[in-house]
């Protein structure tokens, strides 16, 4: 018997891909950027928000590039954190 927990992975899963296929990509990608010469200069928020940009092009690789959601997060961290940038 599945769980609604297991359903709800499953589905998720079909969307994100396989979280061990996303993981090795973001870790991957994340690690690329700092390399950049300017990384350390970089605010808390400005790091965090492409890490989870990353993460998001991890899932677009991994799982559904068609689902609408990641390209719209993608967006919405480049976003806010461009709104805060003084």
């Amino acid at each position: 018997m599945t769980s609604p927990l297991d359903e709800i992975l499953k589905q998720r899963g079909t969307v994100h891909g396989d979280f061990t296929d996303v993981a090795d990509v973001s870790q991957q990608l994340k690690a690329v950027l700092q390399t950049g010469k300017s990384w350390n200069e970089l605010t808390a928020v400005q790091k965090e928000s492409l890490e989870m940009i990353m993460h998001k092009a991890a899932r677009i690789v991994s799982g559904n590039p068609n689902h609408h959601d990641h390209w719209d997060d993608v967006a919405g961290y480049a976003t806010i954190t461009s709104k805060r940038i003084v």
